[in-house]
């Protein structure tokens, strides 16, 4: 499970459209997340819901622009 809580952290802070949709809505997204075959447990989920959102573009800003998957749509 561990593995899948890193390649959902990776996501949020590489991939701006992802990150967006996070914040718009959480539980969505991260049952879109285990449609892909992530597995999180019931506490892995609560946990991502319980962070602080803006935590997640604050670490975006901080990697190498070369990393980020930045998004095409007009905010």
């Amino acid at each position: 499970m561990q593995r899948s809580v890193e390649v959902l952290v990776g996501r949020l802070i590489t991939d701006e459209e992802f990150r967006s949709a996070f914040r718009r809505d959480p539980r969505g997204t991260l049952k879109a997340a285990a449609e892909w075959g992530l597995e999180l447990t019931t506490y892995e989920l609560q946990a991502l819901i319980a962070a602080d959102h803006s935590m997640w573009d604050r670490f975006a800003e901080e990697i190498d622009a070369r990393l980020q998957k930045a998004s095409l749509r007009p905010s």
